[in-house]
């Protein structure tokens, strides 16, 4: 199975830092199926192409095909899987480049961001529907698409043409998301996948998917093919799908997300030093920026003696637990797009409750993007490191959503301060502190929009810096407090 990336940027040979692999080395990893092999056939400043070729062993298939696979005999060895584009490449893919498909890259951050322009080769894909199911599906995604089929044997053009096309899909498209994209659509063009689809599938569709399946026009089609139209899986796919709302699902990565840099980007940060401020002590200095964010959140609420709370966005609930230890707030809910997410805060929730009573409403999933009855009802509501996660069309809807709908007498919004990421060493020019931010807003960029949003929606709003006042570029932390 071969697949072939190419590029033509300034700089091409860049895709070697975007995939993590050299373009001076041929890259050999052992896989269940065989062996795949990463090397470039092209590589200069003006174009380089990287491919992925996949090397089956058909023994090996036998050898770890499960107990309840049919025994094909002859079949077993003789069939299309070491040259036609399958799950087996898909599955390659996922652990050859599994770092560029969550979209990191530590030497050019900003470029796995950022759209390059790209052409996709596979030349042996089996493709049921024939090549129009190619463009129904990587159309949509902004690929320019070419499905030619391959002929049952050119010699004999009367036999006419096989189920396989030949595919290249051009166009400028993030790295990351084009991997993702084939991880997808290769089984589901195959309609067929190579191992049992077991409920874990569910998770791998919505975090490979994130940022494009939820507004494909043919989703419902695709979560059925990729997932073997096992019928509950599927119901429980679309479930998920039709509350997306572009929030992080954690990438292909099960460890939390960590909104601030990294231990070695903030030693150049004045929230990283232990250095003595006019205003602050040496204690409070050394407390991380995520316990001040919780802290000055907390002291909002109180100021404006919201007791009753919902934490709209809440991932894995550790602000909840924070309210949940305050004997001031008489009543909390939090609300996440992530099931995963969901799962830690409810576990951590109920923890807390037998410690210190209950006064949780509710802990649901929920997209803010879509208006939802459970959303009302609360003095209070807190967006803390969340706006920064939306993508700035879908800004407005939630906009509508909190301040119109829900309309709280209480708003807490805290995103990061753009200007401050120049005191974190190591961190790029213009580059964002977390790969899912699909944007950083300056203090003059959050006071507009804060500014305005109040003024539409009948608030007046206070803004208020979290953590060191840095003179020249802010603090890192900037907090917007929104009244009726």
């Amino acid at each position: 199975m071969l697949l072939t990336i190419t590029t033509t940027l300034d700089q091409a040979t860049d895709l070697g830092f975007l995939l993590h692999k050299h373009p001076d080395r041929v890259h050999r990893f052992e896989q269940s199926s065989g062996t795949a092999h990463v090397f470039y056939p092209d590589a200069d400043e003006r174009r380089c192409t990287a491919a992925l070729l996949l090397d089956v062993d058909p023994v090996k298939l036998v050898r770890t095909r499960g107990k309840g696979t049919p025994d094909f005999s002859l079949g077993q060895y003789v069939n299309d899987r070491p040259y036609a584009a399958s799950s087996l490449l898909a599955s390659a893919m996922a652990n050859v480049f599994r770092t560029a498909m969550r979209g990191r890259c530590a030497a050019r951050p900003e470029l796995a961001q950022t759209p390059i322009p790209l052409e996709i080769v596979l030349p042996a894909l089996p493709c049921r529907g024939g090549p129009g199911q190619a463009e129904r599906f990587f159309g949509p995604l902004g690929w320019e698409v070419s499905a030619v089929p391959v002929p049952l044997d050119p010699e004999h053009g009367a036999w006419g043409d096989s189920r396989y096309v030949t595919l290249t899909l051009t166009g400028e498209v993030r790295l990351t998301d084009a991997l993702n994209q084939l991880y997808v659509l290769l089984p589901v063009l195959d309609d067929a996948k190579h191992y049992w689809v077991a409920s874990d599938e569910v998770d791998k569709l919505i975090r490979a998917g994130e940022g494009w399946l939820a507004a494909h026009p043919d989703r419902a089609a695709i979560t059925r093919r990729y997932l073997a139209n096992r019928r509950v899986l599927v119901r429980a796919a679309l479930g998920r799908l039709a509350d997306a709302d572009g929030a992080p699902e954690d990438a292909l990565d099960p460890v939390e997300i960590d909104e601030e840099p990294t231990d070695e980007l903030a030693a150049g940060s004045p929230e990283g030093s232990t250095q003595e401020s006019p205003e602050e002590s040496p204690e409070e200095t050394a407390v991380p920026l995520s316990e001040r964010r919780a802290r000055s959140v907390l002291a909002a609420l109180r100021e404006e003696n919201a007791r009753r709370v919902i934490d709209l966005g809440c991932g894995s609930g550790k602000l909840l637990a924070r309210l949940l230890r305050d004997e001031f707030f008489s009543e909390i809910s939090g609300t996440d797009v992530s099931h995963r997410a969901l799962g830690h805060a409810r576990r951590r929730v109920r923890f807390d409750e037998r410690r210190e009573g209950s006064r949780v409403r509710d802990v649901f999933q929920g997209a803010l993007t879509y208006a939802d009855e459970r959303f009302r009802g609360y003095e209070a509501a807190v967006l803390m490191e969340v706006v920064e996660h939306v993508d700035p069309p879908r800004l407005g809807a939630v906009e509508r959503v909190v301040f119109g709908h829900a309309a709280p007498r209480v708003v807490v919004v805290t995103t990061p301060n753009a200007e401050h990421n120049v005191r974190y060493e190591g961190l790029a020019p213009g580059a964002m502190r977390h790969p899912d931010h699909r944007f950083e807003w300056t203090r003059a960029e959050f006071r507009a929009w804060a500014d305005r949003v109040a003024a539409a929606h009948g608030y007046r709003v206070r803004h208020v810096p979290v953590g060191d006042d840095d003179p020249e570029v802010g603090a890192p932390t900037q907090m917007g407090v929104f009244a009726r």
